[in-house]
C-alpha cells in the first residue's frame, strides 16, 4: 500500500459514487478523514483529489496495521467486512460503518427501503413514481441511482431507498417507515460464507422499523424480530384483511386488498407474474406510507417497467423476444420462466455467464416444464448444463449474437425467446447492460 499521508481516525474504505458521496458528506461536516482503496487508480480519484486535495490517500494493498490505527472506517458496498484490514480494525476497537448509515441519522423524513434478490429496482421505482403522482417530494436511490447521502435534504417528504445486502451489512438501524424483503433467494454465494449470512444481511433492513411488508410465498421475507411492527403482507391468492392478494373471477384475475378488488391483472402493462408481484409489494409500501390508494393503482396500470427486465424487444415470425439481462441469478431467471411461460408455445432460455457460486439445480424443474431449449455461455456454462440434464435440448454458444441465431433456429412460432442469464455478466460484457443492450442489437437485426 503506498501511503501519501495521515494519521487521521476516521477511514473511508472503497472510492467509487458511495465512497465518494461518504467524503464529500462528511468533509461538508468538518469532519478529517483518509481513504482507502485497494486499487492504484479506482473509480472517482480524480474528483477526489480535485475537489478535496488535502486528504489523505492509502492506495494499493490494503495494510491491516494502517486500518487498525483508525476508530471509524466507513466501509463501500463493494468491500466485505470479512476482509482481513477490516478485521484488524475491529480487534483494535474500531466501528465499522457504511452510507446507509450515516444515511439514516440525517434523514428527517419518513424513509421506505426495499431489499431482496429480485425485484427491488422495479418496486422502487414504481413506488417512487406512485409518491411523485400523490404530490410528494420524494427522492429515489441508494442502491439505484444517485447514493444515499446524495439525496438528503431538508424539503424531501419521502425517501425511497433500495438496499442491497452489502449496504445493509453496515447498517445497524434504519428506522425505516416501512421495510421489505421482497424475496430471498442465492445470490453472491462467493461474497457470503454460507446462505444464512446472505439471509441476516438481508434482515437487517427491519431493524427498528414500524411497518415491516411480508412476502407470503417466500417464508424468509418474514422479519425475525417482531417487537413493536405492524405486518402489511403480499401474496397470490391469500385474500385476508391487510392483504394484498390476487383473486379469480368471471372477468379475470384481480389484485385485491382485504376483500376488495383494487385492479384487474390484465390492465397492468408489465410482463409477467412476478410483477404483479412487484406491484402488490408496491401498492403495500404505498398504503404504509399514506400515499392514496385511486393514485398508485393509476401508476401501476401505466407503468411499463424499466428496461432490461422482462422487457419485450419484438416479435418476428410469432416469436417473442424478451431481454431480461437483469436476471443475474438463479431465483431471477426461475422467476422469469415461470412468469413468461406462455398457455401456448414454449420458452427458448438464454443463460449463462458467471455464477458467483449459485447453485444452478433450481433451473431442472422450470427449464423441464417450460422450456424447448436452452442455449448457454460463459464462464459457468459447464454447471448450468450438468444442473439442467438432458431431458431437453442443451446447446453451446461462443458469443451473444451466437447464442441468438442459435434460440431463432430452435424457437417455433408462439415461442418466447427469454435472455435470461442467472449469471453475471463480468466474464463477457462490461455489466447486465451491455449485455441486455447488444441482445437487444442482434434481435433487430434479425
Amino acid at each position: 500500500m503506498t501511503v501519501i499521508a495521515s494519521d487521521r481516525r476516521t477511514l473511508v474504505v472503497g472510492l467509487g459514487k458511495t465512497g465518494l458521496s461518504c467524503v464529500r458528506y462528511l468533509c461538508a461536516q468538518g469532519r478529517e478523514l483518509a481513504v482507502a482503496d485497494s486499487r492504484q487508480s479506482p473509480p472517482g480519484i480524480d474528483e477526489l483529489r480535485a475537489e478535496f486535495p488535502d486528504i489523505p490517500l492509502y492506495l494499493g494493498e490494503f495494510d491491516a496495521s494502517v486500518f487498525a490505527s483508525f476508530n471509524e472506517l466507513i466501509v463501500s458496498p463493494g468491500i466485505a467486512v470479512a476482509e482481513p484490514a477490516i478485521q484488524a480494525a475491529i480487534e483494535h476497537g474500531a466501528r465499522i460503518r457504511g452510507d446507509i448509515d450515516l444515511f439514516s441519522e440525517a434523514a428527517e423524513a419518513p424513509i421506505v427501503a426495499i431489499t431482496g434478490s429480485n425485484g427491488k429496482t422495479t418496486v422502487t421505482t414504481l413506488l417512487g413514481e406512485m409518491a411523485k403522482a400523490a404530490g410528494l417530494n420524494v427522492a429515489v436511490g441508494g442502491n439505484i441511482g444517485t447514493p444515499a447521502l446524495e439525496l438528503l435534504d431538508s424539503g424531501v417528504e419521502l425517501y425511497v431507498l433500495e438496499l442491497s445486502s452489502f449496504q445493509l451489512e453496515t447498517t445497524e438501524e434504519l428506522g425505516a417507515l416501512a421495510a421489505t424483503v421482497l424475496n430471498v433467494s442465492d445470490d453472491h454465494m462467493d461474497r457470503y460464507a454460507s446462505r444464512m449470512d446472505y439471509f441476516m444481511a438481508k434482515q437487517r433492513i427491519y431493524r427498528g422499523c414500524k411497518n415491516a411488508i411480508v412476502n407470503l410465498d417466500d417464508a424468509l421475507s418474514t422479519p425475525m424480530v417482531h417487537d413493536s411492527v405492524q405486518f402489511l403482507c403480499f401474496g397470490f391468492h391469500r385474500v385476508n384483511p391487510d392483504t394484498f392478494s390476487t383473486r379469480d373471477d368471471s372477468e379475470g384475475t384481480w389484485i385485491t386488498f382485504g376483500f376488495d378488488n383494487l385492479v384487474r391483472v390484465d390492465s397492468l402493462r408489465l410482463l409477467g407474474r412476478h410483477n404483479i408481484s412487484n406491484v402488490m409489494a408496491a401498492l403495500a409500501l404505498g398504503q404504509a406510507a399514506g400515499l392514496p390508494m385511486a393514485v398508485m393503482l393509476d401508476v401501476a396500470r401505466n407503468f411499463q417497467g424499466l428496461p432490461h427486465r422482462c422487457e419485450f424487444i419484438r416479435e418476428l415470425d410469432g416469436v417473442e423476444f424478451i431481454n431480461d439481462s437483469k436476471g443475474t441469478n438463479v431465483g431471477a431467471t426461475v422467476a422469469a420462466i415461470e412468469s413468461l411461460a406462455p398457455a401456448k408455445g414454449k420458452i427458448v432460455l438464454i443463460a449463462g455467464g458467471d455464477g458467483k457460486g449459485a447453485d444452478f439445480e433450481p433451473l431442472a424443474s422450470p427449464v423441464a416444464d417450460y422450456c424447448r431449449g436452452v442455449v448457454l455461455m460463459g464462464a459457468d456454462a459447464e454447471q448450468i448444463q450438468l444442473a439442467v440434464g438432458d431431458r431437453i435440448a442443451v446447446s453451446r454458444a461462443g458469443s451473444l449474437a451466437d447464442a441468438v441465431q442459435q434460440a431463432k433456429a430452435l424457437a417455433q412460432s408462439g415461442d418466447r425467446v427469454l435472455l435470461s442469464p442467472a449469471c453475471a455478466s463480468f466474464d463477457m460484457f462490461r455489466d447486465y447492460l451491455d449485455r441486455g443492450d447488444q441482445f437487444r442489437q442482434q434481435v433487430e437485426a434479425l
